[in-house]
This record gives C-alpha cells, sequence and structure tokens, in this order.
C-alpha cells in the first residue's frame, strides 16, 4: 500500500493512498449565479463552460457522485424537516455496510467501492433492462470503462441501500445521474 504525503505552510500529514476520500465543491460558473434568474450570469453559458474547463476530465472521472446542489433560500430555512432523518439514514447506511461485509466476508474487499473485476461483476451484474440502459448511457455519455466500474460500484451500493438482492435498471438509472456528463461540442 503506498502513501501520499502533502506539505503545507503549517502542517503536514501523511495517509494510506487506498484510504482517501475527497469531497469537493465548486461554483457552477465563475461568478457563482449561473442558473439564478434574480442574478443571471451575463456570460452564461460560456462563463460556465471556461470556469468548468479548469478542472480535468480524468479527475472529474475519478469522482463517483456529482450532486448539484441549489443555493438555499431564506423561505427554505422555514421548510418542515425531510421526512427521513439522520438516525434513518444512518440506521439504512449501516445495515447496508453490514450486506456488503457479509457479502465480501472471504475476500479482502470491505465496500462495494472497492469491488473490481470478478467480485464487481458477481455481485453488481444488472438485470437485463438495467443492462440496456447502462449500455446505452456509456454510448451517450461517451463514457470511459472507470466511469462504466464506478457507475456499477454505485448501483451496487443504491441497491444495497434499498435492500435489493440483484442490481436493477432503477439502481443504475440513479448511479447515472450522479455522473457528470462530458461538454458536447
Amino acid at each position: 500500500m503506498g502513501a501520499s504525503s502533502h506539505s503545507g505552510v503549517a502542517f503536514q500529514f501523511t495517509c494510506p493512498a487506498s484510504w482517501v476520500q475527497m469531497i469537493a465543491a465548486m461554483n457552477p460558473c465563475r461568478c457563482g449565479h449561473l442558473g439564478d434568474p434574480a442574478l443571471a450570469c451575463a456570460r452564461a453559458p460560456r462563463c460556465a463552460a471556461d470556469y468548468q474547463a479548469r478542472v480535468s476530465g480524468p479527475l472529474l472521472d475519478r469522482i463517483d457522485l456529482h450532486v448539484e446542489v441549489a443555493a438555499v433560500s431564506a423561505a427554505d430555512l422555514t421548510l418542515p424537516p425531510p421526512a427521513e432523518g439522520s438516525a434513518e439514514v444512518a440506521a439504512r447506511v449501516a445495515a447496508a455496510r453490514d450486506v456488503q461485509r457479509a457479502r465480501y466476508r472471504d475476500t479482502a474487499i470491505r465496500t462495494n467501492a472497492e469491488a473490481d473485476g470478478e467480485a464487481l461483476e458477481a455481485s453488481a451484474t444488472p438485470d437485463e433492462a438495467g443492462r440496456r440502459l447502462l449500455a446505452d448511457a456509456a454510448a451517450a455519455m461517451r463514457m470511459s470503462a472507470r466511469g462504466y466500474t464506478r457507475i456499477l460500484r454505485v448501483a451496487r451500493t443504491i441497491a444495497d441501500l434499498a435492500g435489493a438482492t440483484q442490481v436493477g435498471r432503477v439502481h443504475i438509472a440513479e448511479a447515472i445521474s450522479y455522473r457528470r456528463q462530458s461538454p458536447r461540442n
């Protein structure tokens, strides 16, 4: 197992290369107002394309989940809490992790994120409708082999969270929705 180090002005840390989890955020464009009708970006959509092009495609391809989050308004803060609270979500995640530990108990794999090759094929092969959807999406989105594999891993995890034994079309569709599409020329 390799290690990754980073030295900064005031700190230094080292972490195992197989244990890195990156969470990142960025504005949709340089001014941050793309899609906001009240503060519309005067240079849209070119501003967004130029700004987002600063992040390389190969880096984006290694990110499993891309989620757009709309700005929160003051009115949003008065809405009732979500139907499923943090405790319920934590319980579903714990149950899914238990399923994954059981699935991979005789291997060095701990989670779907680590599954590859035969292990991934055995655990994440979608039903026929899911396979067709993934094949169509892979072609339409010009998906790399890495992206295709990441879709399967995420879909397997979505199925685990839903308590499903097989990856289905609905799980593939949700996993695809988390992929960032390449800009169209």
